[in-house]
């Protein structure tokens, strides 16, 4: 049977899986250091919330193999796929189980860590919003979902090496090149997408991330005069 090449990543798509994987381990390892590294591990968090949500839009914006509605399938598809009978590009119906879980997950983690503390010098930049048992339970929360996620990470790097290797389908590289080679008979996708739509995501995205520093919090109150203080 004949072979041809497809694009199957659109770029964006491309550059925001890349950029998680970069934001996610800054994070992991800023967070695991603390002290003064939780200066940068409160803004990488603020740029994964900006990430998570430029994904979202562009899961409805973006081409046709990134739309949630061309991967996200139910019990019927999965179990077909089990079965050996589901053929197509982008993600496969269970693997788009685990596209949702590391959105959700990511999704919570970054958000939850916008209302934490430390109990010395670090607060989320809403810790404002909400009161200090909150936070406290909110930041335990935080801390213990460390472990899920690189469960859930591992669960993932471990099914990309079983598709390389048992499966002889390599997936990085169509993530690193946006093509894949697939038989003749393979449809290519639908184009979709375009400048605009990927600039209404990527707006989104901005002010989400934003949003999360604090952009619609009232400014601090400006530090008192020295004149006015006692001197001693």
């Amino acid at each position: 049977m004949n072979r041809k090449r497809i694009r199957v990543w659109d770029l964006p798509t491309r550059l925001f899986h890349w950029s998680m994987v970069a934001v996610v381990a800054g994070a992991i390892l800023t967070g695991l250091n603390g002290g003064n590294m939780m200066v940068h591990h409160q803004r990488l968090g603020v740029i994964l919330v900006g990430l998570i949500a430029f994904r979202l839009a562009w899961g409805f914006l973006g081409s046709h193999t990134a739309r949630f509605g061309s991967f996200v399938r139910g019990p019927g598809a999965i179990a077909a796929y089990l079965r050996g009978q589901w053929h197509g590009i982008g993600h496969n119906p269970l693997g788009a189980l685990s596209v949702l879980a590391l959105l959700a997950l990511f999704g919570f983690q970054a958000i939850s860590g916008l209302f934490a503390n430390d109990d010395i010098a670090f607060e989320g930049p809403l810790r404002t919003l909400v009161d200090k048992s909150t936070s406290d339970w909110i930041t335990g929360i935080h801390a213990s979902m460390l472990w899920w996620l690189l469960a859930l990470v591992a669960l993932h790097v471990g099914a990309v090496l079983f598709y390389a290797h048992a499966k002889k389908d390599n997936l990085v590289r169509p993530m690193l090149t946006g093509w894949k080679e697939v038989d003749d008979t393979v449809e290519d996708p639908p184009r979709r997408g375009g400048l605009l739509n990927f600039l209404i995501a990527l707006a989104i995205g901005v002010v989400a991330a934003w949003v999360a520093a604090g952009g619609l919090l009232p400014p601090p109150p400006p530090p008192p005069d020295p004149a006015t203080l006692p001197s001693w």
